[in-house]
């Protein structure tokens, strides 16, 4: 589910939709949690599919730490990638804001965590990285666990309204790593490498 605060809007042809805040999120905040209501579907699902569908889940879809295609329900499938993301993923199946994100502004994620398919050439942002690829995670995962770490300690500071969503055994595991009592899962639990057997072989930097 995405944060209730937010709204889907039309960008461009070129870009499509994107989602933008409704109101001030501060950073902490809680931006999207995986809820009952999202589907997962596995390899084997998606090859039972027709090619009409099969190609909506390969749009919509991202690809968790197990494998499995995972289709929000709501309009948190509309996420676009930002090299200067200002949402961030975490091993625990919600994301946070990374930094405050003012009413009007748009919300993104960086790709290069959500085990794509193959690699594809981004919107210049003026960053060092201009393709996304599969294996991103590989090699930036101690910089995107550094700036996970850095926002933790906020995630219980500021008001949570998706916080019914979480767990309280994990929600008490939130607060000893935000609190320095407990070390934070890297992002890496979130790769997944595809191989012949388990889904399309991802196409990796050369």
């Amino acid at each position: 589910m995405i944060h209730p605060n937010t709204e889907l809007r039309f960008i461009s042809d070129a870009m499509g939709y994107g989602v933008f805040a409704q109101k001030h999120l501060p950073k902490g905040t809680i931006t999207w949690v995986q809820d009952a209501f999202d589907r997962e579907f596995s390899e084997y699902d998606l090859q039972q599919m027709d090619e009409f569908h099969r190609q909506l889940a390969e749009t919509y879809c991202f690809r968790n730490g197990q494998g499995n295609y995972v289709l929000c329900w709501d309009h948190g499938r509309f996420v676009n990638h930002s090299f200067r993301s200002n949402c961030f993923t975490t091993p625990y199946n919600f994301e946070i804001a990374i930094r405050d994100i003012e009413a009007g502004e748009e919300l993104t994620d960086d790709y290069g965590y959500l085990n794509i398919s193959a690699p594809f050439r981004a919107a210049d942002e003026g960053s060092r990285r201009k393709t996304v690829y599969p294996d991103d995670i590989l090699t930036f995962h101690e910089v995107w666990d550094k700036k996970l770490m850095r926002v933790m300690p906020n995630v219980t500071k500021v008001p949570q309204v998706m916080r019914h969503l979480i767990e309280d055994s994990l929600w008490d595991k939130i607060e000893r790593i935000a609190a320095g009592q407990e070390t934070m899962d890297s992002i890496l639990r979130c790769y997944f490498q595809a191989t012949p057997e388990n889904g399309n072989v991802q196409k990796v930097r050369r």
